[in-house]
């Protein structure tokens, strides 16, 4: 067995630039997985040696394997089948089991052998050329990537996800006769469309990215291509006195957009910088795929960086071309900007009955009114101006009725408070209008401003109770209106901002909003669940241990910083050294007082207390009911468990020195009503028997 370089390269036209990594990560991936199941048990041995990479451009996808075997090693197959006691009967002809397993094996009855009492076939597998082996590799590769929707070009019934134009196949030197795609293989790539649009023959597999590069004009590895786009775009903006901001999603799309980078700054005029500078970025870079750049105070500058795909031998021209496209674009987010200032928000409000929120739920106008009157009570509840929430609320949805933000829909917010500014609207209400959709995603900034927190919650709030009223909770991995993030975004609110709320009584007054819920019915307790079931994945990330969870969740408690202070204090007590022995007694507790036929008692009679380890334990438990009241109702959990750790050695004696299930019945009814009560010391903050 030797090793040779493979090569596969599919040349085709432009593919999407959105999905040219993923395509390109897929394409190694199943490549590599069909390899590892050719070689089944020997190929960690096969790929001790192998390095693999993926190659991705405009126009093509490409995967060179260093260091291949070039044939897949002879192998011994065994396969067992039924015992050898029942193989044969008693006059030895074979029986229908073994029968049966011969004709499975495709062989006959007198191939088969009996290995350590069981019939088995043993097959000698011949060593195989691996030239023969890639292309239904590849293939299967290709027809696993992941494209939403193929096309078909010409009279070609071919599938792909753009058309197919050339096939590069080679082993080392040689062409792995195929064909795939309708394309037949070859060993010839093609360069840079403008700057080397001629073939380019590949003597050998290791040349490919060499020559691609220095004879074609085109950078082959995605990766290489990124940064060198980082790069130049940095250097741009050094340029020019100013810092350009990379986006790392528009960073991936012009990698897909560009085979030979170059970047080149071009400018607009300052005029435009009266325009919010959000909507003149979106402008740019949804439209242009521009970076854009700021000063070192953060703001916009008026340039704009453009990776173009040649090394043009006029680069002003270039400038040019892109500065005179970007002019009519920025005009319009001017005009856009102006004219909607002619119109107030409030004078919107009516427009949003025109625009259906959800069949069932109504319009967004329904929503409005829905949400100001829940934020209002959220405000109420806080303490804070209940008509600056409501007000904001109503304005929340307006500016989805203006110019821009039809445009530009991920201005949606952001224009609201530019507008309400404008209109004069409160600081407050101002904010809110952008506020009202963070946080947008994992990690995001939570709103700051009063009416912003009540927004953001009432929003939410109204969406996930509407949405479990008409029985449309999330399915498995359907979540059409994001109830999951939402759901989050609303923990994260309340927990990080320190709100003294319950999920309970938001849901109730959410759902009583809505003049008609089919499932109405119980809903407080179906939303408060799904959400508090968020928490798990939360706490997951934080590093905190399911059982800590569990043993809060066990208790339900429905606010959700209280939820969180529970958690962090369980989380605290499983690290001290009385937590095991603590946990399983109260699983021992548990265990007991559920076995009772009848509801244990609450109080304990000090007159029949006999035993000095059960004195101890009752006067211990009686002072700690004093000691933690105050405490549990200032939601200090961590204080609470801490000093219950100090009752580990009293509640070892009890269980070392009492008998707990007395014959005498009263003596017996006296200590469950001792353990009751120590258990609801602990149920206090959690239900730690969890923790056992």
């Amino acid at each position: 067995m030797t090793r040779q370089d493979f090569l596969f390269e599919l040349g085709t036209e432009e593919l999407p630039p959105k999905a040219l990594k993923s395509l390109s990560q897929a394409l190694e991936k199943e490549v590599v997985n069909g390899l590892k199941e050719l070689f089944g048990k020997q190929a960690a041995d096969v790929f001790s040696d192998t390095t693999v990479n993926s190659y991705a451009a405009p126009r093509r996808l490409a995967i060179v394997i260093n260091n291949l075997a070039d044939e897949v090693p002879s192998s011994t197959f065994m396969m067992q089948g039924p015992p050898a006691r029942i193989a044969f009967d008693a006059d030895g002809n074979p029986t229908k089991a073994l029968e049966g397993f011969a004709r499975k094996c495709s062989t006959t009855v007198d191939q088969l052998e009996d290995v350590d009492g069981k019939m088995s076939f043993r097959q000698e597998l011949p060593a195989k050329a691996i030239s023969k082996e890639l292309p239904s590799i590849v293939e299967q590769a290709l027809s696993k990537l992941p494209i939403p929707k193929r096309m078909r070009w010409g009279d070609s019934r071919t599938e792909f996800v753009r058309p197919v134009k050339w096939l590069v196949m080679l082993l080392g030197d040689e062409v792995i006769d195929c064909e795939i795609l309708g394309l037949k293989s070859g060993r010839v790539t093609r360069g840079h469309r403008f700057h080397y649009n001629q073939e380019i023959e590949l003597n050998n597999a290791n040349e490919y990215l060499e020559n691609l590069e220095s004879v074609g004009k085109v950078m082959a590895d995605f990766e290489e291509r990124r940064e060198k786009i980082r790069a130049q775009v940095i250097a741009e903006g050094e340029l020019i006195h100013g810092i350009a901001q990379i986006d790392e999603d528009l960073l991936d799309e012009v990698t897909g957009l560009n085979e030979w980078p170059v970047a080149l700054t071009g400018r607009f005029d300052q005029r435009f910088l009266d325009v919010p500078s959000q909507a003149l970025i979106s402008s740019m870079k949804e439209h242009q795929k521009y970076f854009h750049v700021m000063d070192n105070s953060g703001k916009l500058m008026p340039f704009f960086i453009t990776i173009a795909n040649i090394e043009s031998t006029d680069p002003q021209q270039v400038i040019h071309g892109n500065e005179k496209v970007i002019r009519p674009r920025l005009a319009d987010a001017a005009f856009f900007f102006e004219t909607d200032k002619k119109r107030t928000l409030e004078s919107r409000i009516d427009d949003l009955n025109n625009i259906v929120f959800q069949k069932d739920l109504g319009t967004l106008h329904d929503k409005a009114v829905r949400v100001a009157a829940l934020a209002k009570h959220i405000a109420a509840t806080l303490g804070q101006d209940e008509s600056k929430a409501e007000r904001a609320a109503m304005l929340a949805k307006t500016d989805l009725m203006t110019d821009m933000v039809f445009e530009f829909p991920d201005l949606q917010g952001l224009m609201g408070y530019h507008y309400a500014l404008n209109d004069g609207e409160d600081e407050g209400v101002a904010l809110a209008q952008n506020e009202q959709y963070m946080p947008r995603f994992a990690g995001d900034v939570l709103p700051e401003s009063e009416p912003g927190i009540a927004v953001a919650l009432a929003d939410r709030l109204d969406t996930l109770t509407g949405l479990f009223g008409i029985n449309q909770p999330p399915t498995g991995s359907k979540d059409p209106f994001a109830l999951r993030r939402a759901s989050l975004g609303i923990l994260r609110i309340i927990v990080e901002r320190k709100l003294d709320l319950d999920l309970a009584d938001l849901i109730q007054v959410a759902a009583d909003n809505h003049n008609d819920l089919p499932a109405r019915k119980g809903i407080e307790t179906k939303v408060t669940d799904f959400m508090l079931e968020r928490f798990r994945a939360w706490y997951d990330d934080e590093g905190i241990a399911v059982e800590v969870y569990l043993a809060v969740h066990a208790l339900k408690p429905t606010k959700p910083l209280e939820f969180d202070q529970r958690v962090q204090a369980v989380s605290h007590f499983r690290t001290l050294s009385e937590a095991q022995a603590l946990a399983a007694a109260n699983k021992r507790v548990s265990n007991i007082l559920s076995k009772q036929d009848s509801e244990v008692g609450d109080s304990v009679s000090e007159a029949l207390l006999q035993e000095d380890a059960e004195k101890a334990l009752a006067k211990a438990v009686a002072a700690k009911q004093s000691e933690l009241a105050p405490l549990v109702a200032a939601g200090d959990f961590k204080s609470v468990l801490e000093q219950l750790a100090e009752l580990r050695p009293t509640v070892d004696t009890f269980f070392d020195d009492v008998m707990v299930m007395a014959d005498d019945e009263s003596v017996r009814n006296n200590r469950l009503a001792l353990l009751k009560q120590l258990r609801n010391l602990f149920l206090g903050v959690a239900d730690i028997s969890a923790l056992s």
